[in-house]
């Protein structure tokens, strides 16, 4: 089946994986899956992830991550997840229109012309894109 917007896919994915308390969730990969992965990582809204590639011809590789929960009160690290743009309805943003989420606590992603990014680095580049989805 296909899915119409993958980025929304991805996030709802995680977002049920949280909401069952499961420790690692699979999604099927693609290049801007993985870079958003990267930033959630780099960021420390998840604990690790790994790209398992499929060996068949025409399988597609899967993103398997471990998401994070509070150790204290076994909350999950990531309280929202939201799409912005969405294939209906674009969003873009300058550089200096480029939103601050939670007053800069939680993060914007932003797709590039230099690639896929946070919106504080966005900022520093001085660079504006298409703001994919926001986490806290």
């Amino acid at each position: 089946m296909a899915v119409s917007d993958p980025i929304a896919d991805y996030l709802t994915r995680i977002r049920n994986a949280q909401l069952a308390g499961h420790k690692i969730v699979d999604i099927p990969a693609s290049s801007l899956k993985k870079a958003i992965t990267e930033i959630l990582y780099e960021q420390g809204y998840i604990l690790k992830y790994k790209v398992e590639e499929k060996a068949s011809k025409g399988g597609q590789d899967l993103i398997r991550i471990a998401l994070k929960y509070d150790p204290a009160s076994k909350k999950p690290i990531i309280r929202e997840l939201g799409r912005i743009s969405r294939p209906g309805l674009r969003k873009y943003a300058k550089a200096g229109e480029l939103p601050r989420i939670i007053n800069g606590l939680g993060i914007a992603v932003v797709s590039t012309s230099q690639g896929v990014m946070t919106d504080k680095k966005a900022r520093e580049l001085h660079v504006g894109g298409e703001l994919l989805c926001y986490v806290y």
